[in-house]
C-alpha cells in the first residue's frame, strides 16, 4: 500500500476523475485524452512551476495530507488506581483541580506559562485573535517570519528597515491582555535578520524575545514567489531580495523590449547561520536588551538536530521549537510538506538521544517544544510523556488558529440571530453559548464581555486542552505535569514498543 496522497489535493482543489487509481503513481489507472483536467498533473500542465506550492493559500490553512504509518496514535495512555504523586493522598487534594500544569523556562529571565503549550509562529488569517487568545490563556506565542510583508507602510533604507508600524499592532494584540504569563516572540528568518529587524523591534517597540528560524517541517526551503513582471522584479531586487533571473541583466532588458521576458521570482535566502555567526549575534541582542532568545528547527538530518541543540546550549538559548512533518499552516510546498522530514514522533525520539548525550556531558539544555500536527490533549499528553521530562511544551498552531476563526465566525452569526445548528441547544446569546466567558471575567472583570470572540475561542480551546490534560494526569495519579514519563504510555504496535525501548533508530 502507499501512504502518499493521490494526485489530488485540498491544497489546489484538485480531484481524481476515476474511482480506479493506480496506487504507486497516484494517477487514475485509466487516463483519457479527453479528460478536461482535474488532477495535479493537469494543474501543472497549465500553471507549471507555480504548482510546487499550493495555489489557494490565501485565506486558508494548509496541512499535510500524507497518511504517515507511525504517529502518536500507536500509543494508548496508561492509568493507575493507587497512590498520588505531586499531591497529598487525600480526596481533597488528589483530584483534577489540583493538577499543576504550569511550566517555566528561560536561561536568564524565566518565563512562566499556565500550561505546557505554546502557539507557534504565524502571521496570517486571524492572527490578532491568535495572539490575544494566547495572552488570555497565559501561554507564549510567536509572530511569524517576514511579518514586515504585512505592512504596506514598510520603509527600507540602505538595507535596513526604518519604518514598520504594523509591528506595534501585532505586539499590542498580545500585550493588551497580558496577565504575566507567556510572552510574544518575534520570529526572524535570514531576510529579517539582514534587514536588522531585531534591533529595530527592540529599540522601537521594546521587543524582548526573538526567534531565529532555521526551518520548519512544512517548508524545508524558503518560498519562491512569482513577481508581476520585470519592473516588480527590479523593485524587489533593490529592496535586497534575491530575484531570478536577474532583471538588470542586459539580456533581460533586451527581452523586455521585445516583450519576451521570462517569469521572475523572488527567493528568500536559505539560513546559512553557523556557530561563528549566531552565537555572537545572540550576544549582541542580549546586550541590546533582548531577554529571551528562541530557535525554530525542523525535521532535518539528525546531525543537524544535534548541531542546533549544541549551538543553542552554547549560546544560552531559552527554547528551541522542533517542527515535525505532518503539520503546516501557510505558504508551503505541497509535496515537500507530505514527503519531507522526520514526523513529529520521530524527531522527538531523535532529540531524546541527543539530550541524553548532552546531559552526560553536563551541558545546559534549552527548553524543548514539539510541534507538527498536534490538536488534542491526548496527543499533548503522549508527547510530554514520551519526552521523559525533556519536553517542556507542545505547539498547537493550526488548531489554535482554527479556534480563532471559528470563535469569531460563530460569534458573528450568534449576534445576527443565525445560530449555527451545532450550538443551538446551548442557548441563544453569546453569554449563554460561550461557556468560558465566566472564567475570563474572573481574571479580567466585566471587561471580558467586550473581548473579541475569536480570542475567546482560542482561550476556550486551550482551556479544553488544559482540562483534558488534568484528567489524563490524574488518571495516572500524577498531579504535576512535569512528572509524566514513558511509564504513562502503552505501546500498541511493534514500532511503538521499539520506540519506548529507545531502539527505534537502531532497528
Amino acid at each position: 500500500m502507499s501512504f502518499s496522497p493521490l494526485l489530488s489535493s485540498a491544497f489546489n482543489d484538485t480531484s481524481m476523475r476515476s474511482k480506479h487509481i493506480s496506487p504507486l503513481s497516484g494517477m487514475c489507472s485509466f487516463c483519457s485524452q479527453d479528460c478536461p483536467g482535474t488532477c495535479e498533473i493537469a494543474l501543472a500542465a497549465v500553471l507549471g512551476k507555480q504548482t510546487v506550492y499550493p495555489t489557494n493559500t490565501g485565506a486558508n490553512q494548509v496541512a499535510s495530507e500524507k497518511d504517515y504509518p507511525f504517529d502518536f496514535s500507536h500509543f494508548n495512555i496508561n492509568g493507575r488506581v493507587f497512590g498520588a504523586v505531586g499531591a497529598g493522598e487525600t480526596y481533597e487534594e488528589a483530584n483534577i483541580y489540583h493538577v499543576n500544569l504550569k511550566r517555566s523556562y528561560g536561561r536568564f529571565k524565566p518565563v512562566e506559562m499556565t500550561m505546557p503549550i505554546i502557539l507557534p509562529a504565524l502571521i496570517k488569517l486571524n492572527w490578532q485573535d491568535y495572539f490575544s487568545g494566547a495572552a488570555m490563556a497565559g501561554v507564549t506565542c510567536v509572530i511569524g517570519e517576514e511579518a514586515r510583508d504585512k505592512d504596506p507602510r514598510l520603509v527600507i533604507e540602505e538595507g535596513r528597515v526604518v519604518h514598520f508600524p504594523a509591528l506595534e499592532g501585532m505586539l499590542e494584540a498580545f500585550r493588551r491582555y497580558d496577565r504575566g504569563y507567556g510572552q510574544i516572540v518575534l520570529q526572524c528568518n535570514v531576510e529579517d535578520d539582514l534587514l536588522v529587524i531585531p534591533e529595530y523591534a527592540a529599540e522601537k517597540y521594546g521587543v524582548n524575545a526573538i526567534e531565529f528560524k532555521f526551518g520548519q517541517s512544512a517548508k524545508g526551503t524558503q518560498p519562491a514567489r512569482r513577481l508581476r513582471g520585470r519592473a516588480d522584479a527590479i523593485e524587489k531586487q533593490k529592496a535586497g531580495m534575491l530575484v531570478f533571473p536577474d532583471p538588470l541583466d542586459p539580456a533581460m532588458e533586451e527581452l523586455d523590449r521585445q516583450g519576451n521576458c521570462p517569469g521572475f521570482y523572488s527567493y528568500a535566502r536559505l539560513p546559512l547561520w553557523d556557530e561563528s555567526y549566531l552565537i555572537p549575534r545572540i550576544r549582541e541582542l542580549r546586550e541590546l536588551g533582548v531577554t529571551n532568545i528562541y530557535l525554530k528547527m525542523a525535521g532535518y538530518d539528525r546531525k543537524d538536530l544535534e548541531r542546533v541543540l549544541r549551538m543553542g546550549s552554547e549560546a544560552g538559548v531559552d527554547m528551541i521549537t522542533f517542527d515535525g512533518a505532518g503539520g503546516g499552516t501557510g505558504y508551503s510546498p505541497a509535496k515537500m510538506m507530505n514527503e519531507w522530514g522526520l514526523p513529529a514522533i520521530l524527531i522527538q525520539e531523535a532529540l531524546l538521544g541527543i539530550v541524553k548525550k548532552m546531559k552526560a556531558e553536563n551541558r545546559p539544555l534549552p527548553a524543548l517544544t514539539m510541534t507538527g500536527g498536534f490538536s488534542s490533549e491526548d496527543q499533548v499528553f503522549k508527547s510530554l510523556a514520551l519526552g521523559d521530562g525533556a519536553v517542556t511544551a507542545v505547539g498547537l498552531c493550526r488548531a489554535a488558529m482554527a479556534a480563532a476563526m471559528t470563535g469569531e465566525n460563530a460569534g458573528k452569526r450568534i449576534k445576527e440571530g443565525k445560530i449555527p445548528g451545532i450550538f443551538q441547544r446551548f442557548g441563544r446569546t453569546v453569554e449563554e453559548i460561550y461557556a468560558d466567558l465566566a472564567d475570563l471575567r474572573s481574571i479580567y472583570g466585566r471587561e471580558a464581555d467586550g473581548f473579541p470572540l475569536g480570542a475567546v475561542g482560542v482561550f476556550s480551546y486551550l482551556s479544553k486542552i488544559a482540562f483534558g490534560l488534568k484528567h489524563l494526569a490524574a488518571l495516572n495519579r500524577k498531579f504535576d505535569i512535569s512528572l509524566l514519563d514513558r511509564s504513562d504510555l502503552i505501546p500498541l504496535t511493534c514500532q511503538a514498543r521499539e520506540l519506548l525501548k529507545g531502539t527505534w533508530f537502531d532497528s
